[in-house]
């Protein structure tokens, strides 16, 4: 499913822009070129990278810890200072070399391509932005699951925003691009698993469009966008601290990017899918202390295949998803004020038609297996909601850019159709490790995912009658715990330990460890 995403700043899943040593990558663009500060939207580069160039449509100068550039698809993505703002001066060019005179220039810098001998600057300073990424996903389980494997799995990205503010002096908008490549192999179909424990495994190993979008800030107050972008990046999308998506300083996908069981029981569009889509969100303070969004997608259950990677049109449509969402931001900066909270309550209806719960029994299963006349009947339209916040816990006095955020999600849906009617996550980062890794991340975290009771009784009822080789779904439920180490700003490297309980949501195959890594880089 999602991807993910590596940035710095603010924000929500997915490619990003800017910044400090080792923060997040995002796999969008700088979605608000019109913002000052603005990065790349963050979904799914969840590695924790540095992120690319700031939307540097902006000066140079180091990004101050207490404005952080605020990604794409954050509740709270702008800046107070800049709302509203969609011109900016020209950053000065660096009279830099193309290729680094050293290894250390070229590590030291910024994004692995660095300003390309000032053009990326020159671009950027007439409303350009380009970025892309390399985010690799490995694992393996010694023991537990069906049997034991190793796989990987990467993701290639590249986009560019333009703001036409800046090149034509007109304000019409920004258009947004980004195409993705994924291939390799995914784990939790060895496994088997009901959330896969690689981010970015999923939606048909191949090259698609994941953003072909018009978007236009109306004033300090409403924000619009129309085209195809996928829901994951608006809406149960994770809050950002120290420039990170929190959500994904975890290379699991059942945490990062959004709370899965949206994807798995609704036609949430995650990334890097792009669905035909519009969203508007208001901003009713004029700044992050308050966002309400509203939203509409095209609900297709086969745009995620290999074979539907570039299809831009409407067949195939099974309904529309209606997502709402408001939040609320409370406290200060990361760095300084009062510790920040940010909390989020929101909710979905979806039109499509589909089976109830019973049409997944076959799913938890062996092949063949009688499993009697299933009781399946159609339902129009389901529903859902979630819950999510983050709290920072602690700062350090000594330096106020180290601290520790805790974060919880609760997803909720419907019991007719959903085969996760309740999905919790649960995570603790905290940023800046040892006294020479300001930068580093140290992670734990977790899900709970809990199948819907009626496939556990129903399998009951069979077991009782005596149908043989039945299994009985309760729920599959996982912990992680890493270190992101980031010796670059462009580079982050993320061991880790991931173990999981009742793979598959049964009793069927032993409980998994699994030994992970996850690299990404920032071009």
């Amino acid at each position: 499913m999602t991807s993910r995403s590596f940035i710095y700043g603010h924000t929500a899943k997915v490619v990003g822009a800017a910044a400090l040593v080792g923060y997040s990558l995002t796999a969008y663009s700088p979605a608000h070129a019109q913002v000052t500060g603005r990065l790349p939207s963050a979904k799914r580069i969840s590695a924790g990278m540095a992120l690319p160039e700031k939307n540097t449509l902006h000066a140079q100068a180091e990004l101050s810890p207490d404005t952080p550039p605020i990604l794409f698809g954050s509740p709270y993505d702008r800046s107070p200072a800049s709302l509203g703002i969609t011109r900016h001066a020209p950053a000065p060019v660096p009279d830099t070399p193309f290729i680094p005179p050293s290894f250390k220039d070229w590590f030291d810098q910024k994004t692995m391509t660095g300003d390309w001998a000032g053009e990326r600057i020159r671009l950027q300073n007439e409303g350009i932005n380009v970025f892309g990424h390399y985010l690799e996903d490995s694992a393996g389980n010694p023991v537990g699951g069906r049997a034991s494997t190793v796989r990987y799995a990467h993701e290639l990205a590249l986009g560019a925003d333009v703001n036409f503010a800046q090149l034509t002096g007109k304000n019409i908008g920004i258009f947004h691009v980004l195409l993705t490549e994924r291939a390799g192999l995914g784990i939790g179909q060895q496994l088997t698993t009901l959330n896969s424990p690689q981010e970015i495994f999923g939606s048909g190993e191949t090259i698609r469009f994941t953003r072909l979008s018009f978007e236009r800030q109306f004033g300090r107050y409403v924000d619009a966008e129309i085209g195809w972008i996928n829901t994951e990046n608006d809406f149960a999308q994770s809050s950002m601290h120290w420039g990170m998506n929190l959500y994904c300083q975890f290379e699991t996908n059942a945490i990062c990017g959004m709370p899965q069981a949206l994807a798995s029981n609704s036609g949430y569009g995650y990334y890097p899918t792009a669905h035909p889509g519009a969203y508007v969100k208001i901003f009713p303070f004029g700044d992050e202390r308050m966002l309400v969004s509203a939203g509409i997608y095209n609900v297709d259950p086969t745009i995620s295949n290999t074979g539907y990677a570039w299809k831009l049109g409407l067949h195939g449509t099974t309904g529309v998803y209606l997502p709402f969402q408001i939040g609320w931001h409370f406290g200060g900066t990361d760095t300084h004020g009062a510790l920040p909270t940010n909390i989020k309550f929101g909710g979905y209806w979806d039109t499509s038609e589909v089976n109830n719960v019973y049409g997944q029994f076959k799913g938890f299963q062996p092949s063949g297996v009688d499993v009697g006349s299933l009781p399946i009947e159609k339902v129009r339209g389901r529903y859902g909601g979630w819950f999510e916040g983050d709290q920072m816990l602690q700062r350090d006095a000594a330096d106020p850019n180290r601290s520790t955020v805790a974060f919880l999600s609760f997803t909720w849906g419907d019991p007719r159709t959903a085969i996760a009617p309740y999905y919790i996550t649960w995570g603790i980062v905290r940023k800046g490790t040892f006294k020479n890794r300001p930068n580093d991340t140290f992670s734990i975290g977790g899900k709970f995912n809990f199948v819907n009771p009626k496939l556990g009784i129903y399998a009951a009822a069979l077991q009782q009658q005596g149908y043989g080789d039945i299994y009985k779904p309760s729920g599959e439920h996982a912990g992680e715990i890493n270190y992101g180490y980031r010796p670059s700003p462009w580079l982050t490297l993320r061991p880790g330990l991931q173990y999981i309980w009742h793979p598959g949501g049964t009793n069927r195959y032993a409980n998994a460890l699994l030994i992970d890594m996850e690299m990404g880089v920032t071009f």
